[in-house]
């Protein structure tokens, strides 16, 4: 093991034995190296010469770039040709934080670590599977899941996939969840929460999160040690009262000494910027102080840097030049009320009685998606196959549970939307 690791793993044991035994053996092994090639960068900064950077320098200092591509981007140089750090930007970590604490009021007051940026969400994903799963470990995840888990996590990593069930009578099966979370025994456990869920765009009621996050402190009050990884691409598109309008990390960042909170979260979805690929892992645990976090940001750093290098500097640096723009709020409000249209235009074409002898809403309240779950005799996949070649509706089928992504559908088109499902459901029939 490298002395750098073990240096680490050092500061980790000392200040939290469960957040130690929870690393796996990747998580173990990895640093941030603070020496070599980036230790002697660091030494000669602000030197007259500085012949140690691996990029190259225009005559006058500034970033060497080719006018083609510097002549498209109004923005200072600076804060796009050079790499960014492997953490992320400072500013736009320090930015992305404070709105945790603004998203999440509950956990005012409460120490988190400095978030680390990565590359979106399914990098960060990846990220926390390489720090805290090996390949005997079980991952919990619903039943309804985002299908990326299988290439980010088992193929990956090795590890499986433990699936529960995620709906019962209409809402949360907290039942199939707690038996799952204690099966086993007495050990290490790691569990993905994403809510809004993808595929099936629910997010749990205020009580069902305070139920969910009990029956969790009661697992690691019995001595189980758990990593909660909080999936929260879709956060902040809830459109019902009485739905948790906080990441279920809040309380779980807060909740025990055995339970580590993971949050990975982006701009991806909450921002609209799919391309720009900038996520953020974060985390959270009873007790935890900067020396602990610190600790955990630089393992994750060298993750990083040994994975992708590090994330795009230009995305970084526009994100932060929108979050500190005096319009931001005001147009992500007008955005949140376009979905939320959208949203309302499928719950009113739902309404429609003749729908149920084809298919049936799976519950659904946020997010980006919907599904519906077919009826008895009918097969997802032709249903969808005839959707496109048909009807020229474009679905997901996942077995016989059809995605709706209505993110992507005008309100006005809603309506034949569904309409067309029932018409292929019953071609499909005859």
């Amino acid at each position: 093991m490298n002395p750098q690791a073990a240096e680490l793993n050092s500061v980790i044991q000392a200040k939290s034995t469960p957040v130690f035994e929870l690393l796996s053996e990747r998580g173990k092994n990895i640093f941030f190296p603070k020496k070599g090639i980036l230790g002697q960068t660091a030494e000669a900064k602000g030197t007259k010469i500085n012949a140690t950077i691996g990029a190259a320098i225009e005559d006058d200092g500034t970033p060497m770039r080719l006018e083609a591509v510097a002549s498209k981007i109004n923005m200072d140089p600076s804060l796009v040709f050079p790499y960014a750090p492997s953490f992320g930007r400072p500013d736009i970590r320090a930015k992305w934080k404070s709105m945790i604490y603004e998203k999440n009021p509950s956990i005012a007051g409460v120490e988190l670590s400095l978030p680390v940026v990565t590359n979106a969400l399914t990098h960060g994903i990846s990220m926390a599977g390489y720090m805290f799963a090996d390949a005997q470990d079980e991952i919990i995840v619903p039943d309804l899941f985002w299908g990326n888990y299988n290439l980010t996590l088992t193929n990956a990593y090795g590890c499986s996939l433990g699936k529960f069930n995620l709906f019962k009578d209409g809402g949360f099966d907290l039942e199939s969840f707690e038996t799952k979370l204690n099966e086993g025994g007495i050990g290490k456990k790691i569990v993905i929460l994403n809510f809004p869920n993808n595929p099936s765009g629910y997010t749990p009621t205020v009580e069902e999160q305070d139920a969910i996050v009990a029956v969790i402190k009661k697992a690691a009050d019995a001595g189980n040690k758990i990593v909660t990884i909080t999936d929260d691409a879709y956060f902040g598109l809830v459109y019902e009262e009485g739905i948790a309008t906080e990441s279920i990390f809040a309380p779980l960042s807060q909740l025990h000494e055995n339970v580590l909170a993971v949050k990975v979260d982006g701009a991806t979805k909450e921002d609209y910027v799919w391309g720009f690929r900038v996520g953020f892992i974060t985390y959270g645990i009873k007790g935890g102080d900067a020396e602990l976090y610190s600790a955990l940001e630089s393992k994750t750093a060298g993750a990083i840097r040994g994975n992708i290098s590090n994330a795009a500097n230009i995305s970084q640096s526009l994100l932060l030049s929108a979050f500190e723009s005096e319009e931001y709020a005001q147009q992500k409000e007008a955005k949140y009320h376009i979905m939320q249209k959208r949203y309302d235009a499928v719950k009113k074409a739902l309404t429609e009685e003749k729908y149920k002898e084809c298919f049936e809403a799976i519950p659904y309240n946020s997010g980006y998606f919907m599904c519906v779950q077919l009826a008895e005799g009918l097969v997802g996949d032709e249903v969808r196959q005839l959707l496109i070649t048909k009807y020229g509706i474009g679905v997901i089928a996942l077995g016989n549970v059809l995605r709706v992504a209505f993110a992507a559908v005008a309100a006005s088109d809603v309506k034949e939307l569904f309409d067309g499902i029932y018409n292929a459901c019953k071609d499909c029939k005859k």
